[in-house]
């Protein structure tokens, strides 16, 4: 007579059970947003009561561009932009004194701009891309402010057209930064970058027909195209 086992059947299954992935997991994964390639360093930002005044905002780049002109000497500047040989379409000496004032305007009022909009933003992503603009704002500000002395003081050429080809990329990485937080903020600077851009040829193009040197390039003798002037030198082309 057969006898039934007191044991279990040890028969196993060959197969694995897995997880199955249900829609509630998919619903669970997150993507993440790129970071920005900057970022807000308080250290290398002007005060933020800076950017929330619009007389602040606006005349401090007008008083310390103005500072930088008379601290290079104008005179002494226009000589020199005289004396050099130029690329085609130099405008004249007198025209960059109105034309900074009027971007160092625009430049400030974007600044408030972005600044008032951005910070009473809800959104905690406009917020961040506001107090970058303000730290990339100072950064390029100070880059400003040095190409004059490298460029008529100094006089290097090399060392002055790195610092504005650096401004100008500067300049539009924050055009496109201040464009996610207000587009008239953006756009008010946009002037300022195409200006920029210019520059850059000016500066890259002086540099090179000169030989990236402004040394021994002058003579007391006008060239027939450049008029007169008293104790004025101008570039010896031979």
């Amino acid at each position: 007579m057969l006898k039934k086992s007191g044991k279990p059947n040890q028969t196993r299954s060959k197969y694995v059970n897995t997880p199955q992935t249900t829609p509630s997991t998919v619903r669970d994964i997150t993507f993440v947003q790129p970071k920005a390639m900057t970022t807000h360093i308080p250290s290398l930002t002007l005060p933020g009561q800076v950017f929330a005044s619009p007389a602040t905002s606006i005349l401090l780049p007008i008083a310390l561009g103005t500072s930088i002109g008379f601290f290079t000497r104008p005179k002494e500047t226009q000589k020199t932009y005289l004396a050099l040989k130029q690329p085609p379409y130099r405008p004249p000496p007198q025209v960059f004194g109105p034309a900074w004032t009027a971007l160092y305007g625009l430049m400030g009022y974007s600044a408030y701009r972005a600044w008032i909009t951005g910070m009473s933003s809800l959104k905690p992503r406009t917020v961040e891309l506001t107090k970058q603009g303000a730290t990339l704002f100072t950064i390029q500000l100070g880059l400003n402010l040095i190409w004059m002395p490298l460029f008529f003081g100094l006089k290097r050429p090399i060392e002055a057209t790195a610092d504005i080809t650096v401004l100008t990329g500067t300049v539009a990485y924050l055009t496109y930064i201040w464009s996610q937080v207000d587009t008239v903020a953006a756009w008010a600077i946009a002037p300022y970058l195409g200006w920029l851009s210019f520059a850059t040829y000016l500066s890259a193009g002086t540099g090179y027909l000169n030989n990236w040197s402004f040394a021994d390039k002058e003579t007391s003798i006008p060239p027939p195209d450049r008029g007169s002037g008293i104790d004025t030198k101008y570039v010896n082309e031979k």
